[in-house]
């Protein structure tokens, strides 16, 4: 069906909403790479910096001390080492100074096109999140937390830093962003983590070792152990608040406090020997390439794996590091349903996965450590940690030097894990839906059901699905799209959003089977506001007006402009297209719940008064993603709303309720305007509405022969009226 053409009107309106956000981003040039010269505005007297790395892009940052400078850090830009993308595509470029040993002392946000930190909570709590760095170290792994404790919290083997609420994945990018380049940076000009090798090791997978058992593992070298006795531990205490607060320790000091032995089972002696080729498969399935499996066990009064402990999550106890730099490692949740087969009698055994991107290398010793706290008084106790460690080191005859190229930590996986309960209910919630729209003979039954069903489910979609889980589709998902391939990024930054992710795969295939109107009409929360807004009104006695059908049928096209002006200008302006998109009014009104600044919120609500008065008008006339799923939407296989050949001809009545204007004079349904309300349906269905059915019940009262209604095929998707 080729769209109808654009009149003047329509185009003069695209051309004013050009030229007024054309005025609203004039100031929003990008910035650039950082200069020697700007640093030293950043950095005024009694610092200098210094002229940058030929090998590197780090500027040296000296202070001077007396008549001579003094190295204080060195500064280097996020953007040089880990382009991690945010959701608009773009990385978030941040100004990073990192000290001699390894700990922040300043980070700034240079730019940034995150939607929600732009004009949305504004680039305030950006600032706020990444001022949390400075005094921290890379000698421990730096967490993102939902909590609002009001600072950093270094209680445990990790340091836990407070987000951002309504933007969790975008700071987890963040960190991932920081933490991976300072991580570069440490390796290569501080001498942290034993330097930027160019060759990482690899193990040996021929090297098999058939027939060891728990001894012979020992004896290889391939199990590392380490005992601790009450003794021990009361020393390490020995001059702090936490000495002789341990009854237990001081009347059995000889009694075992821990030990902890640890192995990794990606050695094939190692796993042939503990849990069968078979598990093993098993396992290696799940894993990504270069991933290692790090397998812990402890006995003792005391273990790594606490009464807090939390499956599928980074342990509190527990850290791993190498060469002086933490490693990230998260537990797999399988001791329950792996058996490890000929240990000695432990009361813990955990399997803990390390990423590729991590860094580890099997060919150099790994350090691990079991942190253990005491506490000094009641109300306000004073805590003192320790860590217990423990070295791993494979022979040299388990591993090989093989190139192995450094990769950046999306965090994705810890996303969709901790946002699981969720999804469940997403999925769940389409399951429902699928069940009503595949069998819509019951919910079209009569009016009122339809009615109290659709209402029910407009309800979750707004209220889970928008403000509760943030999954609103927008154009700005498809523009980050467009940016990341322009740039030659991957697409990967897309999963930090799980969510948004599920709506889409369901949308996709949605519009395959039943078309656009899936998602516009069920799944979309601000349609569903816009909905709920109207149902609202008319029970106080407010009813929308009907627009002319030749103003309607130019009106409608505007939306395919706005759709392709802002999908040139991501292309072309990315900054521009920046400001384009918030023609939707969905980040105000959904993702920030009208917590903005006054013109966005005016415009949001503006949008939903418009909806009172003309039923919709923003999804019918203007909305660029509508206008993007009406395109996708021509891969539809079904007509699969009934139709009869009297549809049109001569009954009106479907046309005449339908709010949508999506049904054409002649009956046929245009599926590319259709928002799939079912109204329609129940009119078809309803023997004191439907025209062609109370017809055939006066036929059949009168004794007259019964009709014989002939579905309509093949007309439901028409041109325009």
């Amino acid at each position: 069906m080729p769209l109808p053409r654009i009149p003047a009107a329509a185009a003069r309106f695209v051309a004013g909403l050009l030229g007024l956000w054309l005025i609203l981003s004039a100031g929003l040039a990008g910035a650039g790479v950082m200069t020697r010269t700007t640093l030293g505005q950043i950095y005024p007297p009694p610092y200098s910096v210094g002229e940058q790395a030929r090998e590197l892009p780090v500027w040296p940052l000296s202070r001077m001390n007396g008549p001579y400078p003094e190295l204080e850090g060195w500064l280097f830009e996020s953007i040089d080492f880990a382009p991690i993308p945010g959701f608009s595509g773009t990385p978030v470029n941040l100004l990073v100074e990192i000290a001699p040993d390894g700990q922040f002392r300043d980070v700034r946000v240079i730019s940034q096109h995150e939607p929600v930190f732009l004009d949305g909570l504004g680039p305030e709590p950006l600032a706020a999140f990444v001022r949390q760095y400075v005094g921290l170290g890379l000698n421990r792994n730096i967490k993102v937390t939902s909590s609002t404790n009001g600072g950093v919290r270094l209680d445990s083997a990790n340091a836990y830093i407070d987000g951002v609420s309504k933007a969790t994945a975008s700071v987890r990018i963040v960190n991932d962003s920081i933490v991976n380049a300072a991580l570069a940076v440490a390796r290569a000009k501080l001498g942290i983590g034993g330097g930027s090798p160019a060759r990482a090791g690899t193990i040996r997978s021929e090297v098999l070792d058939a027939g060891l058992d728990w001894a012979g593992l020992k004896d290889k070298g391939l199990v590392a152990c380490r005992q601790y006795s009450n003794r021990e531990v009361e020393r390490a205490f020995a001059g702090t608040v936490g000495e002789g607060q341990d009854p237990e320790a001081l009347a059995a000091p000889e009694a075992l406090y821990l030990e902890f032995c640890a192995t990794l089972l990606n050695v094939p002696g190692v796993h042939a020997a503990l849990l069968g080729d078979d598990a093993w498969a098993r396992i290696a399935r799940t894993l990504e390439p270069g991933d290692l499996v790090l397998l812990a066990f402890s006995r003792g009064r005391y273990g790594f794996a606490g009464p807090d402990f939390v499956r599928n999550a980074i342990p509190d106890r527990l850290g791993l590091a190498q060469g002086g730099l933490p490693l990230g490692l998260r537990d797999m949740d399988l001791d329950e349903r792996v058996r490890v087969a000929g240990l000695p009698d432990f009361d813990t055994v955990k399997f803990f996965r390390v990423l590729a991107q991590a860094g580890l290398d099997p060919a150099r010793p790994v350090e691990l450590s079991v942190r253990t706290t005491r506490a000094h008084g009641l109300l306000y106790p004073e805590r003192v940690s320790r860590d217990l460690g423990l070295e791993l080191a494979l022979p040299a005859r388990y591993v090989e030097r093989a190139p192995q190229a450094p990769q950046p930590l999306s965090g994705w996986r810890a996303v969709w894990a901790e946002r699981a309960g969720e999804l469940l209910i997403l999925l769940a919630g389409f399951v429902l839906l699928t069940l009503l729209l595949a069998r819509p003979a019951w919910l079209t039954h009569d009016a009122t059901r339809l009615r109290r069903v659709r209402t029910l489910w407009l309800v979750f979609t707004l209220g889970f699905i928008g403000w509760y889980a943030q999954g609103q589709l927008s154009i700005v998902n498809l523009t980050a799209v467009i940016q990341a391939l322009r740039a030659g990024r991957g697409l990967d930054f897309l999963l930090n959003d799980p969510m948004t992710v599920l709506v889409w795969a369901y949308t996709a295939l949605a519009l395959v089977v039943w078309g656009r109107g899936t998602f516009c009409g069920w799944l979309c929360p601000f349609g569903a506001l816009q909905e709920l807004a109207a149902l609202g009104a008319r029970a106080l006695g407010l009813q929308p007006r009907r627009v002319p059908e030749a103003l309607d049928a130019r009106l409608m096209p505007v939306k395919y402009a706005v759709l392709a002006l802002i999908l040139a200008a991501a292309w072309f302006a990315p900054a521009l297209s920046d400001r384009l998109v918030e023609i939707e009014p969905f980040k105000t009104a959904i993702t920030l719940g009208f917590v903005r600044s006054l013109p966005f919120v005016a415009w949001a609500l503006a949008l939903i008064a418009l909806n009172l008065v003309f039923y919709k008008a923003f999804c019918r006339w203007l909305c660029p993603l509508g206008a993007a799923l009406a395109l996708l939407g021509r891969v539809r296989v079904f007509a699969w709303l009934p139709r009869r050949a009297e549809c049109g001809s001569p009954c009106q009545l479907c046309r005449r309720s339908c709010e949508y204007g999506a049904i054409r004079r002649d009956g046929a349904i245009r599926y590319a305007d259709c928002f799939q309300c079912l109204d329609c349906v129940a009119i078809y269905r309803d023997r004191r509405r439907c025209a062609p059915l109370l017809l055939a019940d006066k036929r059949a009262a009168r004794g007259q022969a019964p009709v014989r209604f002939v579905p309509r095929a093949g007309g439901l998707e028409a041109g325009p009226s």
